[in-house]
């Protein structure tokens, strides 16, 4: 059990930011972004996985995609960032030398880009 990876349920409990929740959907977003959005599925910047991440959140919850992830501790793409370096640092995610936390800094505001899709 010492060397098997800590559950996400547990890695946001310990880390208190962040509902469970919000850790899973910023996982599987990675996949979902890996499939549906990047060219390179190798290697996804902070600003694809954010774009996967709105994607995503679209697909499954339309216009109330916004107010799920702000339930969730989610108000801004640095939320999003600080989400995957929690994953990173547990083993659950990599990043590569080049990358950093700041790639998450404003790629948009999510009141704006939610909005937008649902204008009439």
């Amino acid at each position: 059990m010492n060397n098997m990876k800590k559950g996400i349920e547990k890695i946001a409990r310990e880390d208190g930011r962040y509902s469970p929740k919000a850790v899973q959907f910023v996982y599987d977003a990675l996949g979902y972004t890996a499939k549906n959005v990047t060219e390179e599925p190798e290697h996804i910047t902070g600003p694809t996985l954010c774009e996967g991440i709105r994607k995503l959140a679209l697909e499954n919850w339309g216009m109330l995609a916004k107010l799920v992830l702000n339930s969730w501790g989610i108000k801004n793409t640095r939320d999003m960032g600080e989400i995957v370096y929690l994953l990173i640092e547990n083993k659950w995610m990599s990043a590569q030398p080049t990358d950093n936390i700041d790639d998450f800094n404003d790629i948009y505001d999510l009141q704006t880009t939610f909005k937008k899709d649902f204008e009439f």
